[in-house]
């Protein structure tokens, strides 16, 4: 098994405005590409499961099989702990991991999922090396990341343009790829895998309640939080700068005929039998 080395940091941490976008993810709205192929007894593997939601989701999906869930901050498993209890569900359990240095034998599940993961890593195609490494034979890799550069909105917005560009040098600063959506099917077939669906999904802010949600959440972490401390202490952005951002992004959410869609690479890796 490879010694962890892990060289990214986290960009977004995790801070209330961070968690009211984690929390909102279900296995619907961000797993949905991998959900036909899951079987009732499946042993599953959620890697970076921050809050557990989609873990949970995942769990009620297959009764008869189990679900790990694995983060590298021992804090945030407290709170997919309890998502997990407060569900009622005894088929989960979480763990302090890795992705570089998975803590579990060869063959071990049916399936591997990430969702938004391979962005913050030092080493993508090392991390989905291991994430394989653990997989049975037959078994299925499912990742899925966003793509910053891909992400479109309406109306133009100079400010929003200042946060897409301030966004990709904080995360690429941390050792981070923001634009993994499209890197993904590359990065799989680098790490060994020879059977690879490479497909794409969105979430899309346009409903009043939706942009207000989208916009406030970010404006909230531009100002605080573990992302807007990298910003100022990395020299990227004055206090003036971030609220000029977050300014902005207040300003779109109001807008009548606002939209923002969100485009995430997603891939389905089937292990060799």
């Amino acid at each position: 098994m490879p010694e962890p080395r892990e060289t990214a940091v986290y960009t977004h941490g995790h801070d209330e405005s961070v968690l009211r976008s984690h929390t909102w993810r279900t296995a619907a709205n961000s797993a949905a590409y991998l959900l036909p192929s899951l079987r009732p007894d499946m042993r599953i593997l959620d890697v970076g499961c921050g809050p557990g939601t989609i873990t949970a989701d995942l769990a009620g999906l297959v009764p008869d099989g189990r679900v790990t869930g694995v983060d590298r901050e021992p804090e945030i498993l407290e709170r997919a702990r309890a998502t997990a209890a407060g569900r009622g569900l005894t088929n989960v359990d979480f763990a302090v991991a890795d992705v570089h240095a998975l803590d579990y034998p060869d063959d071990t599940f049916c399936v591997v999922h990430a969702h938004q993961v391979l962005q913050h890593v030092g080493d993508p195609v090392g991390a989905l090396r291991e994430m394989r490494r653990v997989l049975k034979p037959g078994g299925l890799v499912a990742v899925r990341d966003a793509d910053y550069d891909a992400m479109t909105w309406f109306p133009a917005s100079e400010g929003l343009d200042d946060w897409l560009d301030l966004y990709r040098r904080v995360a690429r600063a941390n050792g981070g790829e923001p634009d993994a959506g499209r890197r993904l099917k590359a990065w799989a077939l680098r790490a060994g895998f020879t059977d690879v669906t490479a497909t794409s999904g969105t979430w899309t802010f346009a409903a009043p309640e939706e942009r207000s949600w989208w916009s406030g959440l970010w404006a909230d972490r531009t100002l605080a939080s573990a992302y807007a401390d990298r910003a100022r202490q990395g020299g990227h952005a004055s206090e003036a700068e971030l609220r000029a951002v977050a300014d902005a992004w207040r300003e779109w959410g109001k807008r009548e005929d606002g939209w923002f869609s969100v485009l995430h690479g997603e891939i389905l890796c089937r292990k060799d039998a």
